[in-house]
């Protein structure tokens, strides 16, 4: 089977991009697995297909983990998604909404940016107290399409991201799916940087959407700090997260601005 795909990049997190919109594919948990191994297969930290909409959207989103396992909703997966979409409408679209495991999500063109509109975050929970091997850490979490705990840290550069990531991820705390977890530095007033590991992934990566919007929203509720916050990446980029505070804790509007890059186009047989 000789399988046509599209590699793409949002702010340093990769993905395998397939136009599934006939439903001719049908992968296993393995071969996406396979597609994601960068040694053995194409590489990226995950993969997205395009199939038609069931519920009302222009299109429907399959967001799969680089272990094969699938998940609801990725940030930067969904600004390269919609930035996909326009590409097969070669470029045409201005707005388009899809179907996501986490709800219906839009995106908007702005060049090679892309704002998209999030899904409600919720279950909120601040500073919990989670002992770890290292000793205790004061732990925020919020659900922001996908689950994320939220650690501030004095040091973002010397933090053990993938020792303290996994404790996390597998914490007792957050079975049994288990957290993405993320650690946060403010480094100006309403401009945060972070580092996050990524469930499914099982490493840090360079970028995580759905984390970014997360650790916004917890900074901001820590200092009150307006929309929108910039959020400084591991890849390097600065994105942006707004949002509306309809009541304490309650988010509207929440939105995620930043790069959605196509790096080459090929074919892969499996």
């Amino acid at each position: 089977m000789t399988l046509n795909f599209w590699k793409m990049n949002g702010a340093g997190n990769d993905f395998v991009m397939l136009d599934n919109r006939d439903l001719s594919l049908a992968l296993t948990t393995e071969q996406i697995a396979h597609l994601c191994d960068r040694h053995r297969g194409i590489g990226a930290d995950g993969l997205l297909c395009v199939e038609p909409a069931t519920e009302g959207g222009d299109f429907k989103m399959r967001y799969y983990n680089a272990d094969g396992s699938e998940a609801e909703m990725c940030g930067n997966g969904a600004r390269c998604f919609g930035r996909f979409i326009n590409r097969l409408h070669e470029d045409k679209l201005s707005l388009v909404r899809f179907e996501t495991l986490a709800g219906m999500i839009s995106a908007e063109f702005e060049g090679d940016q892309v704002r998209i509109n999030m899904s409600a975050p919720h279950s909120l929970n601040l500073a919990a107290s989670l002992p770890v091997a290292e000793g205790t850490l004061s732990v925020h979490s919020l659900n922001t399409g996908v689950p994320h705990a939220v650690v501030f840290v004095e040091d973002l550069e010397t933090v053990p991201v993938r020792e303290w990531g996994a404790a996390l991820r597998y914490h007792e705390a957050f079975k049994p799916k288990g957290t993405n977890a993320n650690f946060a530095k403010e480094i100006s007033p309403g401009n945060i940087a972070i580092r996050t590991y990524e469930r499914g992934v099982e490493d840090e990566t360079l970028a995580c959407g759905t984390g970014m919007v997360a650790c916004a929203l917890i900074y901001h509720e820590l200092t009150g700090a307006l929309s929108p916050i910039s959020v400084r990446v591991k890849g390097g980029e600065t994105l942006k997260v707004g949002f509306s505070e309809l009541s304490p804790h309650e988010y509207t509007e929440v939105t995620l601005f930043g790069p959605a890059d196509f790096v080459f186009q090929g074919a892969v047989s499996l």
